[in-house]
């Protein structure tokens, strides 16, 4: 080492504390690649082979097949889209596994990718009662897929950490305007870039703040743990509860979904 060469720093990358972060990764890019060898389009996949893969489409998730809103968390649309998503899923997920707790940050990541899957629903259900009514391309059901509503969960969850006081024994210090800068930007963007699931990063992010504001109060007490607990089943029943709303909703639908599919047979 001279006197103009700075010292080296061995630092290792602590995989370690956010191994599970790095398994929702690896899974991700692992079926990207998969779908890629099998033939789907690496930039533009088309809509039959979306659909193939998982993809959340209402008149098929309504109409039998209700797995798509969990599905469609692992399926995106071109490398850009995996990349972004991957990418905040690293920045948020590395984080939020390490100051939330394992058990509860798998519980958050796939409760704010659920909500966000059924929110999405919900409006392309509510744009069906509209499509009854009168023709409007724009009220016809889009195919929606990515990690996009669990990740935003996650970054409204750390988001919501950052507004309440530091705990005294609080791993990370958040940057709260860091925070919000980045959640509006991401919203901002969600109302004016056509071809954006905005619906699915909301459902995400309230799902995501809600947990996350329920896990802080859950510190100051004497059972975190069971309070912890006890957060997750609520908001699984809050899930389930908008899932089966949505389903009656729907259900004097049926005959527009099925026309939906007869004619979209010859795309899909």
């Amino acid at each position: 080492m001279t006197e103009t060469t700075p010292p080296q720093i061995n630092q290792k990358l602590q995989i370690q504390t956010w191994w599970f972060t790095a398994i929702l990764i690896a899974v991700n890019v692992g079926l990207f690649g998969w779908q890629i060898l099998t033939g789907v389009n690496i930039t533009d996949p088309s809509p039959m082979d979306a659909i193939a893969w998982g993809a959340d489409f209402t008149p098929l998730t309504f109409s039998g097949e209700p797995e798509r809103l969990f599905s469609s968390m692992f399926f995106h649309f071109g490398l850009i889209h995996l990349m972004l998503n991957m990418w905040a899923l690293y920045i948020f997920g590395s984080v939020a596994e390490q100051l939330f707790g394992r058990s509860y940050y798998i519980g958050m990541y796939f409760l704010a990718g659920l909500m966000g899957s059924v929110l999405s629903s919900y409006l392309s259900i509510r744009d069906g009662y509209q499509l009854l009514q009168h023709f409007d391309p724009s009220l016809l059901p889009h195919i929606s897929a990515g990690a996009s509503g669990a990740v935003m969960g996650l970054g409204a969850a750390l988001t919501a950490v950052s507004l309440f006081p530091a705990l005294p024994r609080q791993r990370f210090w958040l940057d709260k305007k860091s925070l919000v800068m980045v959640m509006a930007i991401n919203l901002i963007f969600g109302f004016t870039v056509s071809g954006i699931n905005n619906a699915a990063h909301i459902g995400g992010m309230i799902m995501g703040a809600l947990l996350a504001s329920l896990w802080y109060f859950a510190q100051k007490t004497q059972r975190k743990v069971a309070i912890q607990m006890i957060a997750l089943v609520l908001c699984s029943v809050l899930l389930a509860g908008f899932y089966f709303y949505c389903t009656q909703l729907s259900t004097g639908l049926t005959p527009l979904w099925d026309e939906i599919l007869r004619q979209n047979q010859l795309t899909f």
